[in-house]
């Protein structure tokens, strides 16, 4: 039996997702949250298999709380709704630790199609996100051989540089970062120059191999949403 628990700042939605995901003879619904901290609690409580979150959580809280599974409950698989077709975006939440990802436009029998292929530890994905997966993990893996990793240098960047430095992970140039962020393009680029200054690395490739030691300082400091 699959058990889910569903995620979605409003309640309303998150019992309908739940309603049609219950009519399944094979999926069972063992909760509904609308918080990060709640829904943390309710996977604690039910051993869930499956926590399937809405993108669309406030304050970037989808992207937290699969952090914050990844690392309290390895064995709960996230599975991502609502998601842009958008390789960037959905590459943060593959690295974040999300076993897979549903997009906006998809209809009820594609989302069940995904909950079961999660469940049993597969992903419908496109070819081109396969791609570029394999793309960016092999990019990792050459420059983090290259360089010398320092942790401490992760702890002395500053909570806007950590997300600048996120977004060069995602491939954004310094114009979409500031949109996204809704800060000055010159701002984003002292930023920048404070994140290769600090990591003592040359480019934002290089800088975009300490993105593994963030995303472990991050889930380190997300965990304790489950002890409040």
């Amino acid at each position: 039996m699959i058990r889910v628990v569903v995620v979605h700042q409003t309640q309303l939605i998150a019992n309908i997702i739940a309603s049609v995901l219950s009519e399944e003879p094979d999926i069972e619904v063992v909760g509904t949250a609308i918080t990060a901290a709640e829904t943390l609690a309710k996977v604690e409580e039910s051993q869930c298999n499956i926590v399937l979150t809405a993108a669309s959580l406030p304050d970037g809280a989808a992207l937290t709380l699969t952090k914050a599974i990844a690392l309290d409950f390895p064995q709960t698989k996230t599975l991502i709704i609502g998601v842009p077709e958008s390789e960037s975006v959905i590459m943060k939440y593959v690295m974040a630790g999300a076993s897979g990802y549903v997009l906006q436009d998809v209809g009820v029998e594609q989302l069940l199609d995904h909950v079961r292929a999660t469940y049993h530890d597969e992903a419908l994905v496109s070819p081109a996100m396969v791609s570029a997966l394999i793309h960016k993990v092999a990019q990792l893996a050459q420059i983090s051989s290259q360089h010398e990793l320092d942790p401490q240098a992760i702890v002395d960047l500053t909570a806007r540089e950590r997300d600048v430095l996120n977004l060069i992970g995602a491939g954004l140039s310094n114009r979409k970062i500031g949109e996204q962020l809704v800060i000055e393009v010159g701002t984003v680029k002292n930023h920048v120059h404070n994140i290769l200054k600090k990591l003592k690395v040359n480019d934002r490739r290089e800088a975009a191999s300490y993105l593994p030691l963030l995303e472990k300082n991050e889930w380190q400091n997300a965990s304790g949403l489950k002890k409040k």
